[in-house]
């Protein structure tokens, strides 16, 4: 990979091949030529705990200039699973900084709401205003931390990152078999 890989948000990526790529039947042939580059896609939807990134490769640009067309081949990691797995952040600390912050806002929402008591059953209003903000906080604390904790994982494939690709239909190599 030339390119690195945020699935944050979708883009497009370049590879580069590291070594000749020959025919598989006689082993002769030369096909694609080391420094030949790839052109592909990548997709940002990511679930939670999903550690791979799905990777289409589109374009092959030869040495020589030429463009070949290849329709979205799927890129695999060295062991010929789909997809690129390398850095995943779960965003953890969000996530549970998200639940202690939520612990925390109802603490002290419950500290400053007033105890009723029974003695005395008439509300100042400075108790009447204190629960109302308590309340409305909370609220609006709750929704924006609750957020927090549907955020999905970003997963980083690093430039340098070895890969395949899975040749699942045809190729024509134009001008190879004169």
């Amino acid at each position: 990979m030339i390119t690195g890989i945020n699935s944050d948000l979708p883009g497009r990526i370049t590879a580069q091949v590291s070594q000749n790529v020959y025919d598989s039947a006689t082993g002769h042939r030369l096909l694609i030529p080391q420094g030949t580059k790839l052109f592909g896609r990548y997709d940002s939807k990511v679930s939670v705990g999903q550690s791979r990134v799905l990777v289409v490769w589109s374009d092959i640009i030869f040495p020589s200039g030429s463009t070949l067309q290849i329709g979205g081949m799927a890129g695999t990691d060295a062991e010929g699973y789909g997809g690129f797995k390398d850095k995943v952040n779960n965003h953890y600390l969000k996530t549970f900084g998200s639940a202690v912050m939520i612990a925390l806002i109802g603490t002290g929402i419950d500290m400053a709401v007033p105890q009723s008591s029974t003695l005395a059953t008439q509300d100042t209003a400075s108790d009447a205003a204190r629960r109302n903000f308590a309340e409305t906080f909370g609220r609006v604390a709750d929704r924006t931390i609750q957020r927090n904790m549907d955020v999905q994982p970003t997963l980083e494939i690093r430039p340098g990152y070895k890969f395949n690709v899975l040749v699942d239909q045809d190729i024509v190599l134009p001008g190879l078999y004169r």
